[in-house]
């Protein structure tokens, strides 16, 4: 099973901390990559950066043509699915999902219309207006039945070292070679 997000209608002056907070939340929690239909370079830089220093595959794409995409995805038999407000309710809707190479589109701006009709499917998390950021969360974790948070991310320069109190990071063997 292969997970993509496709983020659209960011807004560079007005969107860039949620848009990096969708990469972030997409990597954190079991996607395998970010399409970003934007040129913007700082969100790619960013997200980049958390990858290099945590550790894991995540790949973003930015300036992408987001017709094209959904078109190709579905072309190679993957299914794409809308997370807004409208949908279907995720509860309704996670066992037709499940299992199937995903692309995940979470908007930003008004979204266009044909987007609704694109889609093979579009999902609400509870229906009602709230973060595009939480519903995406809550796809990914009902996606993998919560298993995604005992990932362990390697490759990465540090290591986060879970901790009942405090705060405790080590270098991996990656981090000391650049030192």
């Amino acid at each position: 099973m292969t997970i993509v997000v496709l983020r659209i209608g960011h807004r560079p002056t007005r969107d860039m901390r949620i848009t990096t907070h969708v990469g972030m939340t997409a990597r954190a929690l079991g996607a395998d990559g970010m399409f970003l239909a934007a040129d913007d370079h700082k969100i790619k830089e960013s997200i980049d950066k958390v990858v290099r220093r945590w550790g894991g595959d995540f790949f973003v794409r930015i300036g992408v043509d987001w017709k094209k995409e959904i078109k190709q995805w579905k072309e190679n038999g993957g299914m794409v699915i809308h997370l807004t407000m409208y949908g279907l309710n995720l509860p309704n809707a996670i066992a037709e999902i499940k299992g199937r190479d995903l692309m995940i589109v979470v908007g930003a701006e008004k979204v266009p219309a044909s987007l609704y009709d694109l889609a093979d499917l579009n999902i609400a998390v509870g229906n009602q207006p709230h973060s595009e950021v939480a519903a995406l969360a809550l796809v990914l974790d009902h996606l993998h039945a919560g298993n995604e948070l005992r990932k362990d991310f390697t490759g990465g320069e540090r290591k986060i070292i879970p901790a009942r109190s405090g705060k405790h990071v080590e270098p991996t063997n990656l981090d000391v070679e650049r030192v």
